[in-house]
């Protein structure tokens, strides 16, 4: 049996909990088809007919956001995900996938649309990822002072989550300032994305710092953790293009001193960082390698891989442009194959991933308060249960959250345990689980049910619920 230190959202507490409960880390997918599209614009080394393609792609992205935007909002889980101490993190998702889509549409929506629509709907889009994205970089760090609870080794890549929009706000509010009014207007907007280049690049420094801490000091993440470690080269990586990006707007809004000294920043600053990125990029390959040997079953995370690549993408070719260097124009192009075919490969995924669980029917979870009534497991059922104890005396531990995650990460049911400790899932097929227990610090635990008829697991908190 594996520990992992990921866990997911808990569900409400009803009779019924359909798998179809969709989290917040969904709009990664958005993210990722979205920078597809856009860093083929961005690219030093034209291909004209690659343009044609990223169109395509950029629409998908905005069929996608619009589809996931629509079921996220009517399941009414936002309280649920922002109590889950690691859900709570992929809020970050759901404003970046407004701003990718936003960028996308003034860099190749203005096709369709002509330039004028395709600046309103980016100026709108804009907008509100950018305030969605504040108040996550706010609200999800304040949670995690204040009611969330960690364990020494919780750090993973999703911490990163709520502190990158500021930074993608930079990069792509850059596009906007030669588009806002000429003069104060101008000037704040400029100002105001390097301040939350600044808010995000420092808040993700000190995360990685956390991260790195906890890959040295603890076991090595395993399984669907692994891809968020990805997350780090994507926050380094989108950096180095915002400072790129308002370099190239800055002579619009700054005197010609400062203009000249954004771009001296942009080209040393952005050298720097790069090279770290490298560096974070060969760490997050090598364990990932390692994880595939050992076996590595899809899951939402999986689309850590995408959006971080094509920020390398964005970075590198921006610093192609501003040196001239065919050597990072050439590396830019190969970090873009790399790009394209993770992403093929990781839709495909999300696609089969998708079918399968439309197909699957509800499964059941039973929210008690009372010790569990031994019971007949109904033909072709496979139930789950066992009792919550603490480490220390083996003593019960009554009303403590039990969830249960299916193979990628998504709820399959909620309890509460009785006055006894116990608790119970029933009408569960045959497949891999995850059951997080709540407490300081949660446990999270893998497991395998295989056939019909009774499964035990007992686990155990180190303290008891409050």
């Amino acid at each position: 049996m594996n520990r992992s230190p990921s866990a997911g959202p808990p569900a409400p507490a009803s009779s019924k909990i359909r798998r179809s409960l969709l989290g917040p880390s969904w709009f990664a997918a958005v993210m990722g088809t979205g920078i597809v599209a856009n860093a083929a614009v961005t690219l030093p080394r034209s291909f004209p007919w690659l343009h044609t393609a990223a169109l395509v792609v950029w629409l998908a992205a905005a069929l996608l956001l619009t589809l996931l935007a629509v079921g996220y909002l009517r399941q009414r889980a936002l309280r649920l995900h922002a109590a889950d101490p690691v859900m709570a993190q992929f809020f970050g998702a759901p404003p970046m996938a407004l701003l990718t889509v936003g960028a996308g549409t003034l860099l190749l929506g203005r096709r369709l649309f002509g330039p004028q629509a395709a600046l309103d709907v980016d100026w709108v889009l804009w907008s509100l990822g950018t305030v969605l994205g504040l108040v996550t970089a706010c609200t999800v760090p304040y949670l995690m002072v204040t009611r969330h609870r960690f364990a020494p080794d919780a750090a993973f890549g999703g911490w990163l989550m709520p502190v990158v929009p500021p930074m993608v706000s930079a990069a792509t509010g850059a596009l906007l300032v030669p588009h806002a009014p000429a003069g104060q207007l101008r000037l704040a907007l400029l100002l105001g994305c390097y301040a939350m280049l600044g808010l995000g690049l420092v808040a993700a420094l000190l995360v990685l710092a956390m991260i790195y801490g906890r890959l040295v000091h603890h076991e090595a993440p395993t399984g669907t953790v692994v891809p968020t470690v990805w997350i780090g080269a994507g926050a380094l990586g989108q950096s180095v293009t915002a400072l790129g990006a308002l370099a190239a707007a800055a002579p619009s809004a700054l005197p010609a001193p400062y203009a000249r000294g954004t771009a001296v920043f942009a080209l040393l600053g952005g050298i720097v960082v790069w090279g770290f990125t490298m560096l974070w990029l060969v760490l997050a390959t090598g364990l990932t390698v390692r994880t595939i040997r050992a076996g590595l079953p899809f899951a939402p995370t999986w689309w850590s891989f995408i959006f971080p690549v094509g920020a390398c993408v964005t970075a590198t070719g921006a610093l192609a442009v501003r040196t001239g260097s065919d050597v990072f124009a050439w590396v830019a192009v190969v970090l873009y194959g790399t790009l394209f075919i993770a992403w093929v490969v990781v839709s495909g995924q999300s696609v089969r991933h998708a079918h399968r669980h439309m197909r699957r029917r509800p499964f059941g979870g039973h929210a008690r308060r009372r010790a569990v009534e031994p019971e007949e497991a109904p033909s072709g059922s496979t139930v789950l249960r066992g009792t919550v104890r603490t480490t220390t005396g083996g003593r019960p531990v009554a009303d403590a959250r039990v969830t249960l995650l299916g193979p990628a990460g998504d709820v399959v049911a909620m309890t509460l345990t009785g006055e006894d400790g116990s608790y119970s899932f029933s009408d569960l097929e045959s497949d891999r689980y995850t059951v997080v227990t709540a407490g300081y610090p949660a446990q999270a635990s893998l497991l395998t049910l295989n056939g019909s008829g009774q499964n035990a697991f007992d686990p155990t908190l180190t303290h008891e619920v409050d």
